[in-house]
Parts: C-alpha cells; sequence; structure tokens
C-alpha cells in the first residue's frame, strides 16, 4: 500500500495532529484526562491513580490543563481546603481520542 505523507500547504500552517499533540503532550496529561472521565477528583486520587508522577510534575501537567481549558480546578472553602479536578467540556470532546488510544493498546499490546 503506498501512503502519502500529508503535509501543510505552507510552512507556518501547523497540522492538526500536531496541535493537538502540542495540546496534550507528555506522559501525564493524556492520563489524567483519562481519569477524570468519570468525574471530579480530588488531587490525592489523581496521585493515587497516577503513583509514578512527582507532585511537581503532576502539579504543573494540572495547572497546563486547567491553561488549555481541558479542566477546571474548583477550591471549596473548607479546613482542611479541598480541590477538585473536572473535566471541562472542551476536554470531554477529547474522550473519544482518548478511547480509541485505549482500545488500540488494549487489541495491539494486550494491555487490560
Amino acid at each position: 500500500m503506498n501512503q502519502q505523507i500529508i503535509m501543510p500547504k505552507r510552512p507556518s500552517e501547523t497540522c492538526e495532529v500536531e496541535a493537538t499533540i502540542a495540546i496534550i503532550a507528555g506522559k501525564w496529561k493524556p492520563m489524567i484526562l483519562f481519569n477524570l472521565r468519570l468525574g471530579a477528583l480530588r488531587f490525592s486520587d489523581i496521585k493515587r491513580a497516577l503513583p509514578k508522577t512527582s507532585d511537581r510534575m503532576l502539579i504543573r501537567s494540572l495547572r497546563e490543563l486547567e491553561e488549555d481549558n481541558l479542566i477546571s480546578r474548583e477550591v471549596f472553602k473548607e479546613v482542611p481546603a479541598r480541590v477538585e479536578y473536572e473535566l471541562t467540556v472542551r476536554g470531554k470532546s477529547l474522550l473519544p481520542v482518548l478511547d480509541v488510544m485505549s482500545k488500540w493498546a488494549a487489541t495491539e499490546h494486550g494491555i487490560a
């Protein structure tokens, strides 16, 4: 099968795949988004789901996802303070992409 590589028409145009990867790039961002698919989670819940990440890297990834409007952060005025993260509408729009990635891994690599 002869496949052709699709190049942008002009060097200044960005490929759609490149644009998507730029937003969800990194080891932890897709995993954070995938874990938030069922609803809001506290920092400790996300950390428990991703035990190999450092607090610093997790905080950085959460901030970047919030800046890109993929997740929202709600601070509850309680003692001790409680913070929850949740997917935004924009973040939820990435769930089909993450589902396909998950299914591909299960099929191609036997990861369940």
